[in-house]
């Protein structure tokens, strides 16, 4: 007998059953680096902004720290900036904490007595610190998100340094730092900060650091997110220092 019994499209098994369970083998793998490829990217994007959500808070944290510290050197909190002899602003708070911020040798190579745009400054003006960085944020070399509550009432308002022991409402409901949007950032060295009109209008902003919020650092030296479903009655309230009203979930 010549003929091969198996041959013929009706034959299941064989090398032809093999080709059939590669090709079908072949799309499953496919179809699972697809996925491999496509689901971790958004994953990983989301992944990655939670990280750098974190370490703008860590930051605002390590801000914290560096305000009580230098308030245990001095009995009050940095002024919101130096003034010259006729009460021309001249420095910072921010430029004021550096040498709690394990930046003496920066602090030390800063004229004070000169304002902190002048050519006497350039060097460290053109210094970005990561401490001031927030890093979800693309900002100009030595800008920062990161201002003081200048706010009528606030921990650096009217330009004055203020004691824990001034904090009425409590340091773990009084903002000291707010974090605003990359369009209000300012330099590090420059002697401008919030009174209210950012941080009382985050959910009007266009463009947050961080989607749904800000973060922002309370007296007690915590970093706490805001979302902008907190009321703007309870932004307020966080920041005077003694309005003595309640505050509400934020």
């Amino acid at each position: 007998m010549t003929d091969n019994p198996y041959e013929g499209s009706e034959y299941v098994g064989g090398s032809g059953v093999a080709n059939v369970l590669i090709k079908i083998a072949m799309g499953i793998a496919i179809l699972l680096v697809a996925t491999v490829l496509l689901l971790p990217f958004g994953r990983g994007g989301s992944a990655r902004e939670a990280a750098r959500r974190t370490r703008c808070k860590n930051n605002l944290k390590q801000i914290g720290l560096a305000l009580h510290n230098y308030h245990d050197a001095h009995g009050v909190f940095p002024p919101a900036y130096t003034m010259d002899s006729e009460g021309k602003p001249l420095h910072s708070w921010r430029t004021l904490l550096l040498p709690y911020l394990d930046q003496q040798d920066l602090y030390s190579s800063i004229d004070l007595s000169k304002p902190w745009d002048h050519e006497a400054n350039a060097v460290a003006r053109a210094t970005p610190l990561d401490q001031y960085q927030c890093p979800s944020t693309l900002l100009e070399p030595g800008y920062t998100t990161y201002l003081g509550n200048v706010a009528s009432g606030g921990c650096f308002g009217d330009g004055a340094s203020c004691s824990i022991a001034d904090i009425k409402d409590g340091t773990s409901c009084t903002a000291i730092v707010i974090e605003v949007g990359p369009r209000d950032a300012v330099h590090w060295m420059s002697p401008y900060d919030d009174d209210g009109r950012y941080f009382l209008a985050i959910d009007e902003e266009p463009k947050l650091a961080h989607e749904s919020g800000c973060h922002c650092c309370l007296a007690d030296g915590s970093g706490h997110f805001v979302s902008i479903e907190t009321s703007t009655a309870t932004r307020r309230h966080l920041m005077t220092i003694d309005g003595g009203e309640p505050l509400g979930e934020f």
